[in-house]
């Protein structure tokens, strides 16, 4: 199977980590061999309660025996769509009230900038150096890693970028400016939290010169980081909130969320502002509805927060020299790139899967379902120090 992957999928790297997946169940992938891998990732944080949770699955399972695909979006009205949006709404603060449904953040993101530009009627969009908000050319021009994005220039016109957490940068959002698009964690970077009020400033400076606040909830969003969405910790809300990732434990969505008033203008002038054919499928909108209720009528949230405490207690060791982000949303800072590499990598052949960030080499990812244990946590945790106590540095730095 694995010669089949390499010859006929196309890759994204030249060195793909390649375990060959049978099954998987819990906190647990199983590869060919019928080996069991402690999943420390859930997918790069999208499968958030787990593998195979049975609430999902049934609500998946029930939805598939009614009907799946029947129209292109916001024609039909299709009950787990309108179930899941009319839940969103009655949880999120009262002016993010109207959701449009699509296939992934990437698209959500897309989305959240056409309409802060026809909603303002202003072209220029601001971003954050090292942010990352996907890869379809309007989220690749708000990467603020030019290393990235270089190769497929020219991208959107009109985009400037201030440094995350820089009050001082904060004037160059003006009356020209549509939108302000930030993380409001940022993910690629090293799961960068915003500190001494920065998201506060910056919600003032968009009201003060009626630029829109765009929050990127795409990673730290539904229950990961100890609260529904992340910019609950900070006491501010955006304009338009963008969601995906662990929005269906696992399926492909995303979705964009704003005010009745502000999404009614991809309505008209022209009409069909923002179309897709799949997003709201009724299938996966089942799953984020069981998703989302097992999330906030659980203790999910509650003790995520306790498994970081309880992360963050058993890794301690001389080679990590930070460990970043809130929640379940954790990368372990090492002192350099090659430790990083080791501690991925060793970890893959004893079983326990870690992976990388995007923009920060010396940082590894932690962010395991939210329905991990603690003994699986504990388990997890003492194969990383193990690793890290067997590493012996290269004579070459």
């Amino acid at each position: 199977m694995k010669e089949d992957f390499l010859k006929y999928q196309a890759q994204t790297t030249p060195h793909p980590l390649g375990l060959e997946v049978s099954h998987a169940k819990g906190s647990y992938i199983y590869d060919i061999d019928g080996n069991a891998h402690l999943d420390f990732v859930a997918g790069v944080s999208a499968c958030s309660l787990g593998h195979g949770h049975p609430k999902v699955t049934q609500a998946i399972k029930a939805q598939v025996e009614k009907y799946m695909h029947v129209m292109v979006y916001g024609e039909y009205v299709q009950g787990p769509a309108v179930e899941y949006t009319k839940l969103l709404a009655r949880l999120l603060p009262d002016h993010l009230n109207c959701t449009y449904l699509v296939n992934s953040g990437t698209e959500a993101i897309e989305g959240a900038i056409k309409l802060a530009r026809r909603y303002t009627g202003r072209s220029q969009v601001i971003s954050a150096k090292n942010a990352y908000h996907g890869n379809t050319m309007g989220s690749l021009s708000l990467m603020g890693y030019e290393e990235r994005k270089s190769a497929f220039r020219p991208l959107i016109p009109d985009v400037a970028f201030v440094q995350f957490n820089a009050k001082d940068q904060l004037n160059g959002i003006t009356e020209k400016t549509a939108a302000v698009v930030l993380e409001t964690i940022q993910g690629g970077a090293g799961f960068i939290l915003p500190t001494d009020g920065y998201l506060t400033e910056v919600r003032k400076r968009c009201d003060d010169v009626g630029a829109l606040l765009i929050l990127d909830e795409i990673q730290p969003g539904f229950g990961r980081t100890g609260k529904l969405f992340a910019f609950e910790h900070y006491g501010i809300t955006p304009d338009i909130l963008v969601i995906g990732k662990g929005m269906a434990a696992g399926l492909p969505v995303g979705a964009f969320v704003s005010s009745q008033a502000i999404m009614k203008t991809l309505q008209e002038h022209p009409k069909l502002g923002h179309i897709t054919t799949f997003g709201g499928n009724p299938v996966i909108a089942a799953a984020s509805l069981a998703t989302l209720k097992e999330i906030t009528e659980s203790q999910i949230i509650t003790q995520t927060l306790e498994k970081e405490k309880l992360i963050r207690a058993c890794l301690v060791h001389p080679l990590i020299k930070e460990i970043r982000g809130k929640g379940l949303m954790l990368a372990l800072l090492l002192e350099k790139k090659e430790i990083a590499d080791y501690l991925v990598l060793t970890a893959a052949q004893k079983r326990l899967i870690l992976f990388w960030l995007l923009f920060e080499p010396r940082a590894v990812r932690i962010s395991p379902p939210l329905t991990i244990s603690e003994q699986e946590i504990r388990q997890g945790c003492d194969q990383i120090i193990s690793i890290l106590n067997a590493f012996k540095p290269t004579a070459v730095n």
